[in-house]
């Protein structure tokens, strides 16, 4: 029997999904290292992560959506 695990697709997971930091990093949704990606999240520059449970924090595919239209619609109407 072979138990082959889906590939996860950013774009098609819901807006409630929760991913972890080695989904988001792996999938290349964001450009950043983990390091900086807390250190964003930590200063405002990234939306929070949510404590699922001990050990386990995730964020919310809609909050990082949301995140990533702002960062392109900013770089879009920023001076050439």
């Amino acid at each position: 029997m072979n138990h082959t695990i889906p590939k996860l697709i950013f774009n098609d997971l819901p807006d409630e999904a929760l991913i972890r930091l080695r989904q988001l990093l792996s999938m290349g949704v964001v450009p950043y290292s983990g390091t900086t990606l807390w250190r964003k999240a930590r200063n405002n520059e990234f939306p929070k992560p949510v404590k699922v449970s001990t050990g386990i924090t995730a964020w919310r595919v809609g909050d990082i959506r949301s995140y990533l239209t702002e960062i392109s619609d900013s770089k879009k109407g920023g001076a050439a």
